[in-house]
C-alpha cells in the first residue's frame, strides 16, 4: 500500500493546491504531482552524481510539456502524437529556468534535468502559473543542493483589483498580466505585459505576488521536513588552488581595473585588452603546467575581471565604455532603408543594431494557434533573429533557439497593445540583429515601432524600450543602477531589467535578479531611472518619424472591410462557394468572410483599388435588400412566352412580364429585341407579400408615347 505525502495550500479565494509525493515517478531524485482543480502537473528532477570534467557552469535543462490527452484532444498532423515544443511550452520553460538557475550553489556543476508535464486540464486554471511551484517542490523533496524553495504566480489586475493565478476567463478582462517568481525572502524573476501602467502600479503588483509566493514557499519547507530531505547530497565539483587564485589576483587585478576604468567604448578592443592580461599571466607556465592549471587560471581571472568591473563602477562611477550610470549610448535611426518590404527601419544604439521589416497581409496570412489549451488565430506576429555574426562569432547559424523565441515574445508583448483591435491587416514584424552588445530585444522594440510607422500602420502610440542593470555587493550599502547596459554589464552584474512603454506608461517588462536582498526601494529607483531612459530613446524615435505615414507603400496590399447581417453569409458564399469564387475570379480580389459576434465580417483585399471596388460592389449587390421603386441593371436569364426572368440583384430574379417590356402591345418578347444574356435596366414595381416574388417593369423607364 502506497502512502504518499500530501501538502495542501489554501488560497485566499477558496481554491486549493495540493502537492503529492511518494506515489509517482519514484525513481527520479524528486517528483511531485501538483493539483489545482482539475489541472494536474507532474514535476520530476534528476541530477547526475558527478559533474562532467571541465564544467564550470550550471548545466540545467528545464522541459515543460503539455499532453493533448490532458484536455481530451488529439494532436494534429499525420503522426497524431506530440512533437517539438510549441512556443508557449518553450516560454514556460524559460520562466521556470530563469527562476531556478540562480539558486543552485555556484560550485555545483552536475547536470540537472527538470521535467514538468501537464497530464490533466479543464481549461479553467492556467498551468503555466503553476509550473514553477511544481518544479521547486520536486527539488524540495530531493537531495539535490538548491537554495530554494521558490514559487511562481501570475498576478493580474481586473477591474482595479489584483488577482493571483486568475482563470483563463478572468485574464481576458485584465489590464495587467505579470508572472512573478520569488523565494520566501526575495523577488527573483518578473515578466509580463500591461496596458500603459505606472511604475508604482507595477511595483505594487510585484508586492502582492510576493505575499502569495511566501505561502507556497512555506508549504514546500514543510514538505521537505515531512519527506526528510533537509540534508542535501555532498558533492565536490571544483578542485581549487588557493595559492594560484591569490597569484592571479595579485598579478592581474590592477591591470584589469585599469582596462575596466579606461572608458574604451569598443567591445572587441576591451575584450582583447582583458585577454592580453590573462595570456601574460599564463606565459610563465609551461604547456604541461597549463594543462592542469589553465582551467583554474581562466576561472580565477574571470572572477578578477568581474570584481574589477564592479569596483570601477561602485568606487569611481566609471563604466566599461566610459559612460555615466544614467547615460544612454548614442542612437541613430533610419526609416525605409529597404524598398521591398511594406515598412522597414534601422535602430542603432551604441554597438547594438536591429534591421526590422514589416509585412502587411490578409486574413489568409493569420497564424493558426493549436496548442493544448489555446486555439485561435494571431494577427500580429513578431519574429526575432540573432545570427552569430552580430557578435563577431565565426560559426554557422542553426534553427531558432529558445533565446530567439523568448526575446521575440517580449518585444511582441511590448508592441501588440498598440495595434488597433479593428486594424484590417495581418502584421508581421521581423527583427534581424546585425550587431549586439546590450539588449537587442529592446532594440527590436524600438526598430519595430519605427518600421510599423514607416509601413503606415496606425499604431496608437510609439513604444521604446531600455535594459537596466544593477551592481551591488553583498553586505554593502552602496549600489549602482545602470541605464542601457552592455553585454558584459549584464553578464557580470546582478540584475537585467528590461522595460518598454509609451509616453503614458509601461507596456511590458522582464526582470532577472541574481542576488539576494534586493529591496523594493532599489527596484523603485531602477524603474524610475528606466523611465527617464525610455523617454530619451522615445524622443530619438519620434525625431526620426513622428507618426505613422498617412498612406501605405504603393506595393502594399489594400484591404477594405464590411459587416453584413448573419443571414446573408450563405448568399455571399453561394452553393459550394460558387458565388464567392466567381467574384474572386472576375475581379482578381481576395475575399474572406467569417462570423464574428453574430455578424458576417467580410474582408476584400487586392493589389489595386479597381479590383477591390468591383468586388465590394458585387457584395453590396448580393446583400442589398430589394426596394420597390429602385432601378437596377439586370441580366436576362430566360425567355418565356409570357415574359422574361431578369436577375436584377445577385441571386434575385424577378419577372418582367411581356406587358411591362414596352408601352406598345407585344405578341412575343423577341419583338422587343430582348434575348438571354442581355443587360437591361428594370424597375422593381412590386413584391408579392405572400410569395416574396418580384415584379419588374422596363416600360416605365421608357418615354411614354403621346396619345394621338
Amino acid at each position: 500500500m502506497i502512502n504518499p505525502i500530501v501538502k495542501t495550500i489554501e488560497l485566499a479565494d477558496g481554491r486549493t493546491i495540493t502537492l503529492e509525493t511518494g506515489k509517482l515517478a519514484k525513481q527520479a531524485d524528486g517528483s511531485v504531482m501538483l493539483r489545482m482543480g482539475n489541472t494536474m502537473l507532474l514535476a520530476t528532477v534528476c541530477a547526475a552524481k558527478d559533474a562532467v570534467p571541465g564544467t564550470d557552469f550550471m548545466p540545467l535543462q528545464v522541459e515543460y510539456k503539455e499532453k493533448f490527452a490532458a484536455f481530451g484532444r488529439f494532436p494534429g498532423g499525420f503522426t497524431k502524437r506530440e512533437g517539438r515544443a510549441s512556443d508557449y511550452e518553450i516560454l514556460t520553460c524559460r520562466l521556470v529556468d530563469r527562476a531556478l538557475r540562480p539558486l543552485f550553489p555556484d560550485n555545483y556543476h552536475a547536470e540537472v534535468y527538470v521535467n514538468i508535464i501537464l497530464f490533466s486540464a479543464d481549461g479553467v486554471d492556467m498551468p503555466d502559473a503553476l509550473a514553477g511551484l511544481a518544479a521547486s517542490a520536486a527539488l524540495a523533496v530531493s537531495d539535490i543542493p538548491f537554495n530554494g524553495p521558490i514559487s511562481e504566480v501570475r498576478v493580474a489586475r481586473i477591474d482595479g483589483q489584483f488577482v493571483i493565478n486568475p482563470t483563463f476567463e478572468q485574464l481576458e478582462k485584465a489590464d495587467m498580466d505579470l508572472m512573478v517568481a520569488a523565494t520566501y525572502e526575495n523577488i527573483m524573476m518578473v515578466e509580463g505585459e500591461m496596458q500603459e501602467v505606472s511604475e508604482a502600479e507595477l511595483l505594487e503588483a510585484m508586492k502582492v505576488a510576493h505575499e502569495a509566493i511566501k505561502i507556497h514557499c512555506k508549504a514546500q519547507m514543510e514538505l521537505t521536513e515531512a519527506v526528510g530531505k533537509t540534508v542535501k547530497r555532498e558533492y565536490c565539483h571544483e578542485v581549487n588552488d588557493e595559492e594560484l587564485r591569490k597569484a592571479v589576483r595579485e598579478a592581474c587585478y590592477d591591470k584589469a581595473y585599469a582596462v575596466a576604468a579606461s572608458g574604451n567604448n569598443n567591445k572587441h578592443e576591451r575584450f582583447d585588452a582583458f585577454e592580453a592580461i590573462r595570456e601574460e599571466f599564463k606565459a610563465q607556465f609551461s604547456e604541461e603546467e597549463l594543462e592542469e592549471k589553465g582551467p583554474l587560471i581562466d576561472r580565477y581571472y574571470h572572477d578578477v575581471e568581474k570584481e574589477a568591473m564592479r569596483r570601477s563602477i561602485l568606487d569611481e562611477g566609471k563604466r566599461l565604455d566610459g559612460r555615466k550610470t544614467t547615460e544612454i549610448r548614442p542612437i541613430w535611426c533610419e526609416v525605409g532603408p529597404l524598398p521591398g518590404p511594406h515598412g522597414s527601419a534601422i535602430f542603432t544604439r551604441g554597438e547594438t543594431q536591429s534591421l526590422t521589416s514589416v509585412t502587411l497581409g490578409t486574413k489568409m496570412d493569420e497564424k493558426i494557434i493549436d496548442d493544448v489549451l489555446e486555439h485561435g488565430k494571431e494577427r500580429f506576429l513578431l519574429h526575432y533573429n540573432f545570427p552569430p555574426f552580430s557578435t563577431g562569432e565565426a560559426k554557422a547559424q542553426r534553427g531558432v533557439g529558445r533565446r530567439e523565441i523568448g526575446h521575440g515574445h517580449l518585444a511582441w508583448r511590448a508592441l501588440k497593445g498598440q495595434i488597433p483591435a479593428d486594424y484590417p491587416y495581418v502584421v508581421r514584424v521581423v527583427s534581424d540583429i546585425l550587431e549586439s552588445n546590450g539588449s537587442s530585444s529592446m532594440a527590436t522594440v524600438c526598430a519595430g515601432t519605427l518600421a510599423l510607422m514607416d509601413a503606415g500602420v496606425k499604431i496608437k502610440k510609439p513604444v521604446s524600450g531600455i535594459a537596466m542593470g544593477l551592481i551591488k555587493n553583498p553586505g554593502e550599502e552602496k549600489y549602482a543602477v545602470l541605464s542601457d547596459i552592455l553585454g558584459d554589464e549584464d553578464h557580470l552584474g546582478d540584475m537585467d531589467f528590461k522595460v518598454t512603454g509609451t509616453k503614458d506608461g509601461i507596456t511590458a517588462t522582464q526582470m532577472d535578479i541574481k542576488v539576494d536582498g534586493l529591496s523594493y526601494e532599489i527596484l523603485e529607483r531602477a524603474l524610475n531611472q528606466a523611465k527617464e531612459g525610455r523617454m530619451h530613446i522615445l524622443n530619438k524615435i519620434t525625431e526620426t518619424i513622428a507618426e505613422p505615414r498617412a498612406e501605405l507603400k504603393e506595393h502594399a496590399p489594400r484591404i477594405e472591410t464590411m459587416t453584413i447581417p448573419k443571414e446573408f453569409i450563405g448568399a455571399v458564399i453561394g452553393p459550394g462557394g460558387k458565388i464567392i469564387q466567381g467574384m474572386q475570379e472576375e475581379t482578381g480580389a481576395v475575399i474572406t468572410i467569417e462570423e464574428i459576434d453574430g455578424m458576417g465580417r467580410i474582408e476584400v483585399s487586392g493589389t489595386n483599388k479597381k479590383c477591390i471596388d468591383d468586388a465590394m460592389r458585387m457584395i453590396k449587390a448580393i446583400v442589398a435588400v430589394p426596394e420597390v421603386g429602385e432601378v437596377y441593371k439586370g441580366k436576362v436569364r430566360s425567355i418565356m412566352p409570357y415574359g422574361a426572368f431578369v436577375e436584377f440583384l445577385p441571386g434575385k430574379d424577378g419577372l418582367l412580364h411581356i406587358s411591362e417590356i414596352d408601352w406598345k402591345r407585344l405578341e412575343t418578347v423577341e419583338e422587343a429585341g430582348i434575348k438571354e444574356g442581355d443587360e437591361i435596366d428594370v424597375k422593381l414595381i412590386d413584391i408579392d407579400p405572400k410569395t416574396g416574388k418580384f415584379k419588374l417593369s422596363r416600360k416605365v423607364l421608357l418615354p411614354r408615347p403621346e396619345k394621338k
